[in-house]
């Protein structure tokens, strides 16, 4: 009898590469892979039209959309972690200093207020600079993956006509978040923003997930034990891609390789997978979410994840 096959959509990485290429598997489904481009579409096609039947997803936007009753559930499988320091920028002109120089000015936020990377960096702000979020107006440069989403009265959208970028570079924005911009006077906000990424896993933990795996429900109805299938396959990918970390065997590493090659300095796992080792993180970017007006209320954790995957560690 064949395998169901699974329409599948991951960015392809270090973590998931030996899944991805074939060289570990799943003992009783196949996962036909899709590619993307970019990615943040396929999450939106997704929580729109439950498009896929295994995807990756930003994990504030799998929280919004499960508030939203979207039917599809997590992996504890956190695919994408980063420092999210630098994603804040500001126009060297602008004279923001401090933390408290945002307040009551206007920002923008790249895509929709409820991307995981803007909700890190605004927390950051928060936390470490003493920022009041709700005396900054958010101004988002694009629509939201949760078509149901209503913002708070401090979130309104980019003019009509208007650039982000170049509203960033020009002062017409002070500052953005998640942005990227690259241009001589638009500059971080935060002096060495990868040490300082560094020193808050260090110093506080702060090791931030940006995005997980979900299965539509239905497909989890229709098999049970492919969340466990799911979850060993992704953890046994990732394994082999953590040896080749600390073999020194990545030739020329990327982003996601550098946050966890910096992670190795602190853990044995850079990119642990499970609930429980993840929980602290989970628990404070879903704290974040309540204030920032994404989700109105704290979740159960383990009933954001499938029943059989809950206890798992990988």
């Amino acid at each position: 009898m064949p395998k169901p096959v699974l329409r599948t959509v991951t960015r392809s990485q270090g973590n998931n590469r030996a899944l991805k290429e074939g060289r570990v598997g799943l003992p009783d489904f196949e996962l036909a892979f899709e590619e993307v481009e970019p990615l943040v579409k396929g999450f939106r096609r997704m929580v729109r039209e439950l498009a896929y039947d295994v995807s990756e997803m930003a994990l504030t936007t799998y929280l919004c959309a499960k508030a939203h009753g979207v039917r599809f559930t997590a992996l504890p499988v956190f695919l994408v972690r980063d420092f999210h320091h630098g994603a804040i920028q500001v126009n060297r002109g602008a004279g923001l200093r401090t933390g408290k120089d945002f307040e009551g000015r206007r920002v923008g936020v790249n895509r929709g207020y409820t991307v995981t990377t803007g909700v890190w960096a605004r927390a950051i702000l928060e936390e470490e600079y003493g920022t009041d979020l709700s005396q900054v107006t958010w101004v988002r440069s694009g629509e939201e993956h949760v078509a149901e989403f209503v913002p708070p009265p401090n979130v309104v959208p980019l003019e009509e006509g208007h650039d982000l970028a170049a509203d960033l570079a020009s002062d017409v924005l002070p500052a953005a978040v998640g942005a990227a911009v690259d241009h001589p006077e638009v500059v971080p906000f935060v002096e060495n923003p990868f040490a300082a990424g560094v020193a808050a896993l260090k110093g506080r933990g702060l090791y931030p997930i940006n995005h997980l795996v979900v299965v539509k429900d239905e497909v989890l109805a229709a098999h049970p034990g492919l969340a466990a299938q799911l979850f060993e396959a992704f953890a046994a990918s990732k394994r082999l891609y953590v040896e080749e970390l600390r073999a020194g065997r990545i030739a020329e590493p990327k982003r996601a390789d550098k946050v966890a090659l910096a992670a190795l300095e602190v853990m044995d796992d850079p990119l642990p997978y499970g609930i429980e080792p993840n929980r602290k993180v989970l628990e404070t970017l879903m704290g974040h979410a309540v204030t920032q007006g994404i989700i109105p209320a704290q979740m159960d954790i383990e009933r954001l994840f499938a029943e059989e995957v809950r206890g798992l560690v990988g």
